[in-house]
């Protein structure tokens, strides 16, 4: 059988080598814990501990003030230290919990339920709202959100990403490898809120341990269909994934429940079963500390809010000083100034790369040679994007449907004068939306 894809796009250096063999280990917090009130697309949570109070694992600190928004949980048993802005993963200064760890994990009395098919609908949704779950992938986006479309939505298709198409990224690999029965679960239960629908597990070709694993644990359940994939990038991306699954193009400005699909990360399944049969709340999730500046890449189960800089000490710390020390993948993931920052919901990867991994060229003039056009998995035109961009056009940046960018990088990877597309284009969309709200 063909492996599923989707048109255009690129196929960077791989660099999963360094970790893909190395199981998932788990990894206890040493030091105090950071919680950021922003860990999810949506409104910040609001502290509802202070100072001095002494906390158990699986208890909500962070209330969410909205809808779209996600509670954030104590990952350890301790005293809250201090409540004030510290650095996030981002960028910025977050408020954030600070948590000293007693070493006790002392839990919350947590609901464990051996099945869930008593529960509507509803009742899941609420179990997987009040413990947090977001898009793990990297988005963040509440999955309570996602998984309540509009009443005239018919979603016909469940699709759990397991492309994992960035360079070096190895956790949801290891997560399908060494948990698929609990991916499998977690895809079950969504597909019990949604009976008429069926679910697919998308698993690129160069993980053929994995998709073995997903079609045992899958075996005899006639919903649900493992996809093997195409190993290219971004093959993971919500549009293309639809597309290269469904043959279905989700149209500008409209969500994925308008053509029918929900898609879900891996992680996010294990962490809505873990929710709906444990009780228990997103407290932990795998993250790949991985590239060549790296003694010993791993992927590692870590609890929230331990720092970056633990988790790179676990694997024997740096054997060259990083050029670039990125929070997620090379193509899409945020450069940090510092490793002194939170795991977070969304923290998919710690890479650390060496100056021949990592050194970004300088930028010359555009050739016109098209090469940014040929790759572009959206079908646009990342040069004219850019021309506009870089003379602050807002409105014909528009027009050239620039907002549509999924700020992949298959542009920049392709083009011959190191142009620097994407961040142009990160930069504009960033403005565009910002005067927006002014307005």
């Amino acid at each position: 059988m063909n492996a599923l894809t989707f048109k255009r796009g690129i196929h960077p250096p791989y660099g999963k080598e360094l970790s893909n063999s190395k199981a998932i280990e788990e990894l206890l917090p040493k030091g105090e814990l950071v919680y950021p009130m922003s860990q999810h697309i949506g409104a910040p949570c609001e502290p509802i501990v202070k100072k001095g109070d002494k906390v158990l694992v699986g208890q909500k600190i962070g209330e969410p003030k909205g809808f779209v928004s996600a509670a954030i949980f104590s990952s350890v048993s301790g005293t809250v230290k201090d409540i004030k802005p510290m650095p996030h993963s981002n960028g910025t200064k977050v408020l954030s919990i600070i948590i000293e760890n007693d070493g006790q994990y002392e839990e919350v009395e947590m609901t464990k339920r051996e099945d869930y098919k008593n529960l509507s609908k509803d009742e899941i949704l609420k179990i997987i709202q009040e413990a947090g779950v977001v898009g793990m992938g990297g988005a963040t986006f509440p999955t309570h959100v996602k998984l309540a479309p509009p009443p005239d939505k018919n979603i016909d298709s469940i699709i759990i990403n397991g492309a994992e198409c960035e360079p070096y990224l190895t956790c949801d690999h290891r997560t399908l490898l060494e948990n698929g029965d609990k991916v499998v679960e977690g895809l079950k239960i969504i597909l019990h809120m949604f009976p008429e629908a069926k679910g697919y597990i998308a698993i690129e070709n160069n993980k053929p341990d994995a998709i073995k694993a997903i079609k045992k644990a899958a075996e005899g359940i006639s919903n649900i269909k493992v996809c093997e994939m195409a190993t290219k990038y971004p093959q993971g991306a919500e549009k293309q994934l639809i597309y290269a699954i469904t043959g279905r193009e989700v149209p500008s400005g409209k969500l994925p429940a308008d053509v029918g699909c929900i898609v879900q990360n891996v992680q996010t399944a294990y962490a809505i079963q873990n929710a709906v049969l444990n009780g228990s709340p997103l407290i932990s999730r795998v993250v790949t500390v991985t590239g060549g500046a790296i003694k010993e890449p791993k992927n590692f189960r870590v609890r929230l809010g331990m720092s970056f800089r633990e988790l790179v000490e676990a694997c024997g710390g740096f054997k060259e000083d990083p050029i670039k020390v990125i929070a997620g993948g090379p193509m899409m993931g945020m450069a940090m100034s510092s490793i002194d920052v939170p795991v977070i919901k969304g923290s998919s990867s710690i890479l650390c790369l060496t100056k021949a991994e990592g050194e970004i060229p300088e930028e010359t003039n555009c050739i016109r040679c098209g090469k940014c056009v040929e790759v572009c998995p959206m079908g646009l035109q990342p040069s004219i994007m850019n021309m506009f961009a870089v003379r602050g056009e807002l409105e014909e940046y528009e027009k050239v449907s620039g907002l549509d960018c999924i700020e992949c990088g298959c542009c920049s990877f392709a083009c011959p004068a190191k142009r620097h597309l994407v961040q142009s284009f990160r930069t504009t969309k960033r403005t565009i939306l910002a005067n927006r709200k002014k307005k």
